[in-house]
């Protein structure tokens, strides 16, 4: 059940998916207490704020001696910058480098990074030659179907790319013009697979370890990388890695598993950018972790204004509080408040319920 990319062999063939403001240190770290994850990917960071050592693009790039193997995610469109930053990110000792050509901001795409490198294939195949030569580790690249349904060119960049020797491609199965609205395309996954020999990770909607399984039967891809996904379940790389072994899924993590996760998770935060800072970062990850508890209107409204781990507390000790009235005599949730079923929904499927996964409110909104 490992997946090889170039040199690189990964314990499983699951992976976490860069998430520009929410896949820094602290929460690699926590997915990977949790185990299951086979490698994860730094925030995208401009390969010129890295090459002048922006203290911003450093700290996207930081990791532990736990965070292993790691990769880290570049955007650009000068092939120089691309290069030597390549050579940095080796030189940092990260154990692979991925290319940004699959996120849809304008910010990214104007500058002939992100979506927009798919517009132009052998200017692109030719910038992703200079850094596989450059560096010994793995080079590899996250892509989208396309600029638009009329414009759906990954089976040809992939060819490209295979060819300028990129060791793995991760196909993310929207176009740039849906951005994460409308429903991912098995289809246009298994298109970019049948199109190369190269592993190919398939990303997109995956929250359940079916949803992975799925992804995996239909399209023919080596692996699978989860983004928004693993904010909604953490736990999801080791109960998929659990299901691809052996056929059973594991139980459900309970509320107070839950909020063990999510109080490490702030731990993670205020050891890495300081209490205060690491706090006020924290307000925009407890509500996804609340998504999954149920009634929890009360502790949102309390979570969005802490600063302090003391402030943690009180607004998790109210919260408990407040909970009891959801809850039956032996202190489990009442079926009529128990959140939504988890459910990947992939194009073609009949309708189903299912939990809708917003995209996150953070730096990509502002670029």
């Amino acid at each position: 059940m490992s997946l090889r990319i170039g040199s690189l062999k990964l314990a499983t063939p699951l992976c976490l998916s860069p998430l520009a403001g929410y896949t820094n240190l602290p929460f690699r770290r926590v997915v990977r207490e949790l185990g299951g994850c086979g490698m994860a990917t730094t925030d995208l960071v401009n390969a010129r704020s890295l090459l002048e050592n922006n203290r911003r693009a450093l700290e996207l790039v930081a990791t532990s001696p736990d965070d292993r193997p790691w990769a880290i995610q570049l955007f650009g469109a000068v092939a120089t910058e691309m290069r030597d930053a390549a050579k940095k990110c080796e030189d940092l000792g990260a154990n692979s480098v991925d290319i940004n050509m699959g996120c849809p901001v304008k910010k990214v795409c104007k500058v002939g990074g992100g979506s927009a490198m798919m517009t132009e294939l052998s200017k692109t195949a030719e910038l992703v030659r200079g850094m596989v030569s450059a560096v010994k580790i793995p080079v590899t690249a996250k892509m989208r179907l396309g600029w638009d349904e009329k414009n759906l060119t990954a089976p040809d960049l992939a060819r490209a790319l295979e060819e300028a020797g990129v060791a793995a491609l991760f196909v993310h199965g929207r176009t740039r013009q849906q951005g994460f609205s409308g429903r991912v395309s098995l289809h246009g996954i298994a298109s970019v697979v049948a199109s190369v020999k190269l592993p190919v990770i398939g990303n997109g909607d995956v929250t359940t370890p079916e949803g992975a399984k799925r992804m995996i039967s239909e399209t023919g891809c080596a692996g699978v990388s989860v983004g928004r996904g693993a904010f909604y379940n953490p736990w999801i790389f080791r109960a998929t890695a659990h299901y691809l072994q052996t056929g059973e899924l594991m139980p459900e993590p309970d509320f107070e598993e839950r909020v063990r996760v999510m109080t490490l998770h702030l731990e993670r935060n205020i050891e890495f950018f300081g209490e205060e800072r690491g706090c006020v970062l924290f307000r925009k990850v407890i509500p996804w972790y609340a998504k999954r508890f149920g009634p929890s209107s009360e502790f949102k409204k309390a979570a969005v204004r802490i600063s302090s781990r003391m402030d943690y507390e009180k607004a998790l000790r109210e919260y408990r509080e407040w909970r009891k009235q959801f809850l039956d005599e032996q202190g489990v949730l009442l079926e009529k408040f128990a959140p939504t079923k988890l459910e990947a929904v992939f194009s073609g499927d009949t309708p189903v319920e299912r939990s809708e996964i917003p995209v996150p409110q953070g730096p990509v909104e502002n670029w």
